[in-house]
């Protein structure tokens, strides 16, 4: 075997101690890389999450919300003629103040006096053809019993007698008809009220069934307004409801609510309501500028939060409710109730003076540490 020179063995050692930092240098490469890599969100995961609050309160006999209407009757009548024709004058304007059954308009009765004339003319004759048969069959008979007659004869009489006897009851129903066309051509008041419309003069050749004319009865009063779908539910569950009147500022009327259509416009995309006033007075006239407000009384049902508030988890609606002293949130369920603009009732589950988080609600766990928005870490 070979011996190793002085100079091999001085050449090892060396390679060897180059070998020994290459991988030194190589080892803390990769740890620097490491780290440089890491997540940031290691370093920083116990920091305070921002989020911005708001203090639930509840306010009594708050107004929820207001509508804009007109005043109107609770019965509005579109009255036509019965039968066709051209009126010959008008009685009344508009805004005129009318009773049960006083004439409105008149239609020319001129062709409606033939008809009637041509009608008894008819029941005359009828009642002359059937007193002709009446005499020839007593005469049959007479001569039926001296065998000068045959009783065939006798049978046609009676036959014809009892058409003629039909075709008078049939004369005097046409009578009767005519009769009813005429009286139909005067236009009465159906209700005591204001004649608040009228579509039709003068002259002018009208339908049956025509509107002609428009009443607005006395009594009760009503406010129209339009309602999003949004708002339904809330106004048909409004415990309170008050009318101002633009005209009569100060005074308030109190309403409830009668009618909500089931479809909205189909223009507007509302839903119309009718909200019947239960104190109304002489001094709320029809088309007045009405405003109806929605008054809430029920402290619980008071409570409103953001919509922003409000997280969802699993179908339930739940809300962050921040502990000052800890500075840790807690989620609580909440029952919601009708919304507005960008604000939601909560029904149950805060009895008001928590502070609820209204930003960043869907970022936090349960027993978060957070920080108001705008203090320092």
């Amino acid at each position: 075997m070979r011996e190793i020179s002085a100079h091999e063995a001085a050449a090892s050692t060396k390679f060897h101690h180059l070998a020994t930092g290459a991988a030194v240098v190589s080892t803390l490469s990769s740890l620097f890389f490491l780290t440089a890599c890491a997540p940031k969100e290691a370093a920083t995961s116990e920091a305070p999450r921002p989020v911005r609050t708001v203090v639930a309160g509840a306010a009594a006999s708050s107004t929820t919300a207001a509508y804009s209407g007109e005043v109107r009757a609770r019965y509005e009548n579109s009255l036509s003629f019965r039968a066709g024709g051209k009126i010959l004058n008008r009685l009344v304007e508009v805004g005129s103040h009318v009773t049960a059954g006083q004439p409105l308009m008149r239609l020319d009765t001129a062709q409606e006096t033939l008809q009637i004339a041509a009608s008894d003319a008819d029941v005359e004759a009828s009642r002359s053809r059937i007193a002709k048969l009446q005499l020839d069959i007593s005469r049959t008979e007479t001569l039926l019993a001296r065998k000068f007659a045959s009783q065939a004869e006798l049978d046609t009489l009676k036959q014809a007698l009892d058409e003629a006897q039909a075709g008078l009851k049939m004369a005097l129903a046409r009578q009767q008809i005519n009769l009813n066309q005429r009286g139909f051509s005067e236009l009465r008041a159906e209700r005591a009220g204001i004649v608040t419309a009228i579509a039709a003069e003068a002259g002018q050749v009208v339908g049956a069934g025509q509107p002609v004319l428009t009443v607005a009865a006395d009594g009760e009063r009503e406010v129209v307004v339009s309602v999003p779908e949004s708002r339904v539910d809330e106004l048909r569950q409004a415990k309170d409801m008050q009318v101002s009147v633009w005209a009569l500022p100060g005074k308030r009327y109190k309403a409830v609510l009668r009618e909500l259509a089931p479809d909205t416009d189909t223009v507007t995309r509302t839903y119309s309501a009718r909200v019947r006033i239960t104190n109304a007075d002489e001094a709320l006239r029809l088309g007045m500028t009405a405003v109806v407000n929605l008054v809430d009384t029920d402290t619980s049902s008071a409570i409103r939060l953001p919509l922003t508030a409000i997280y969802n988890k699993t179908g339930d609606a739940l809300v962050w409710v921040l502990n000052p002293a800890t500075q840790q949130v807690a989620a609580r369920k909440v029952v919601l109730g009708g919304t507005q603009n960008d604000t939601v009732w909560v029904k149950e589950g805060l009895s008001g003076g928590e502070t609820v988080v209204t930003a960043g609600a869907n970022l936090l766990v349960e027993g978060q540490k957070v920080r108001l928005t705008g203090a320092k870490p």
